[in-house]
């Protein structure tokens, strides 16, 4: 159990406190782990869940351009984790029409009882916020 805690804890914690370069490196690992079976290993929307999903997954290295070539952080800060109300593909049912999972929720799941209410928040927004610093990395 430990062990399992200190997978999450030390890239995570670590990357979000060292900033964008090195959070690159977690976020790209989460996003490979969590994401890349539905958006694609590219992020370009063509993973391999895409062709069970009822809507066209988007090629997530043109969040910029389709955002007046800024790059939406908090937007995409609050899409990948899901907690907020804003979700990743509208109002479907999850997983039933193509409804992005509450990856908030699931990384807490993932951590039950190994790092404290508190820790495990940490923990989560750390995992997320590497994730939106990958994506920011591979805009295009």
């Amino acid at each position: 159990m430990k062990h399992k805690l200190f997978h999450y804890v030390l890239p995570c914690m670590f990357a979000a406190l060292s900033g964008p370069a090195l959070a690159d490196e977690a976020g790209k690992a989460a996003f490979q782990e969590n994401c890349a079976v539905c958006h694609g290993e590219a992020g370009k929307g063509d993973g391999y869940l895409a062709q069970y999903l009822n809507v066209p997954l988007p090629d997530l290295t043109t969040i910029k351009s389709r955002n007046n070539d800024e790059f939406p952080m908090l937007d995409v800060i609050h899409i990948v984790d899901g907690r907020t109300g804003v979700r990743g593909h509208g109002d479907r049912p999850p997983m039933a029409g193509g409804e992005m999972p509450i990856w908030g929720d699931v990384f807490k799941s993932e951590l039950a009882g190994m790092a404290g209410p508190y820790g495990a928040e940490t923990i989560i927004r750390g995992r997320v916020l590497s994730i939106a610093y990958y994506l920011e990395s591979i805009q295009e």
